[in-house]
C-alpha cells in the first residue's frame, strides 16, 4: 500500500472516530446509528465496513481511545506530587472528576459492559488505569507504608472503589454532591490503607 493510501486510510479512520465519540457520548451506543456516524463523519459505508466490522467494534475502539487519553490525563495529574500517596490522591481526583461528564459516563462507564462484555471492559481498565495504581502501591510498600504482601491487592481494591466511586456519580441525582462524596471516602480509604502516611 502506497504512503498516501494509508494516510488516506488513517485519516478515515480517524474521522469515524472522532463522529462516533461525540456521537456516542451525546447519544449513548443505542441511540446512535451506522448511519448517523456516516453522515456526521462524511465517510462512505464502504469505508466504514473497511476499517470496522459494524457499530459494536468502532464502540470498542472509541472506548479505548478514551480511555487511554483519560488515563494519560490522569496520570499526568498524579505525577503533580512526588509522594506516592499524594500521587494517588491526585490520581483519584481527577478519576473522579472524569466520572462527571456526560459522555465519558455514556462511552467508559454505562455502555461499555452490555456493547463490549465485562472481559474486555475490564481488559481496557487494568491496561490503562491499573498500572499507575500498582506503581504507587509498589513504591508505598518499598516504603514501607504498606504491607509489601498486601500492595497487589490494594491496588486492585482501590480500582474496585474508584470505578464503583465513578458509577454511583454517573447514577447520582445531584452528581457533583455525590463526586464530593465519593472524593471524602477515597481520601478515608487511602488513609485507613496508608499505616503512617502523612
Amino acid at each position: 500500500m502506497s504512503d498516501g493510501r494509508r494516510e488516506r486510510g488513517a485519516a478515515t479512520r480517524e474521522r469515524l472516530l472522532a463522529a462516533a465519540r461525540e456521537l456516542f457520548g451525546e447519544r449513548g451506543f443505542e441511540g446512535t446509528s451506522i448511519e448517523a456516524v456516516l453522515e456526521r463523519s462524511g465517510v462512505a459505508r464502504g469505508a466504514l465496513y473497511h476499517h470496522f466490522a459494524g457499530k459494536a467494534e468502532l464502540f470498542d475502539a472509541v472506548l479505548e481511545a478514551v480511555n487511554a487519553e483519560l488515563a494519560a490525563d490522569a496520570a499526568a495529574q498524579a505525577r503533580g506530587g512526588e509522594d506516592p500517596l499524594e500521587s494517588l490522591r491526585n490520581g483519584a481526583r481527577a478519576w473522579l472528576g472524569m466520572a462527571l461528564d456526560p459522555a465519558v459516563q455514556r462511552i467508559v462507564l454505562i455502555d461499555p459492559p452490555a456493547v463490549v462484555g465485562w472481559r474486555r471492559w475490564r481488559e481496557l481498565d487494568e491496561r490503562y488505569w491499573l498500572g499507575g495504581l500498582h506503581a504507587d502501591l509498589r513504591r508505598l510498600a518499598r516504603e514501607g507504608r504498606v504491607p509489601a504482601e498486601q500492595a497487589e491487592m490494594l491496588a486492585q481494591m482501590l480500582y474496585a472503589a474508584l470505578n464503583e466511586a465513578s458509577l454511583a456519580i454517573a447514577n447520582a441525582e445531584d452528581q457533583e454532591k455525590a463526586r464530593a462524596a465519593a472524593q471524602g471516602a477515597i481520601e478515608g480509604v487511602l488513609l485507613r490503607v496508608c499505616a503512617g502516611c502523612d
